[in-house]
């Protein structure tokens, strides 16, 4: 999710200030000090999170954002801009990480956050009602456009997850799929 901006890597909180420990310090102090384990987190995230850690199977029940995509296990909503579990219809349940990630962390009750993710899906939305006005739109020009105004990590939601079948962004694919898949290309996640 963290986009490409100095954000919070659970949150993406414009106010990443804080280094945070994935694995907690205290009951792992062997990876204290391992790069992958520090993360830019902003103070809520951080204070929330603490020395908290749920393990299944000795793995985390947490969404590494620097080792999985975070949307095979959230969700957002564009009518509140909260992101959510994800519901898997295979399992007939949400996902476990996505789940104790969203609990853990608040996401789901975060008013500031919600208002910031549903500002950045608005401008995605709009680029793409603009691009499908055009007949020949430029594949390079949006996915830069679309990548310099995806503040929040949406445009994974939005072309690759549960937002691709949400309009306008289903009306693209089909109607520009040249371009659709020329963008996802470029952003290659």
């Amino acid at each position: 999710m963290m986009g490409d901006r100095q954000r919070c890597m659970y949150c993406l909180d414009s106010h990443g200030t804080d280094v945070e420990h994935f694995w907690p310090k205290k009951p792992f102090p062997e990876r204290m000090f391992l790069w992958p384990n520090l993360l830019l987190a902003c103070t809520e995230c951080g204070r929330l999170k603490s020395d908290v850690f749920p393990l299944s199977n000795g793995q985390p029940l947490l969404v590494d954002p620097t080792a999985e995509n975070p949307w095979l296990h959230l969700d957002f909503d564009p009518r509140t801009g909260n992101i959510v579990a994800r519901f898997d219809p295979e399992r007939n349940d949400y996902s476990a990480k996505g789940s104790k990630t969203v609990e853990l962390l608040h996401l789901d009750r975060r008013e500031a956050i919600a208002a910031g993710y549903q500002k950045t899906f608005r401008r995605l939305r709009s680029l793409v009602e603009d691009a499908l006005r055009q007949p020949n739109p430029s594949a390079n020009s949006l996915a830069r456009s679309l990548r310099e105004t995806d503040d929040h990590g949406l445009l994974g939601w939005c072309f690759r997850g549960p937002g691709q079948h949400e309009s306008p962004f289903r009306e693209f694919r089909t109607n520009h799929r040249p371009v659709w898949d020329a963008c996802l290309q470029a952003w290659d996640f």
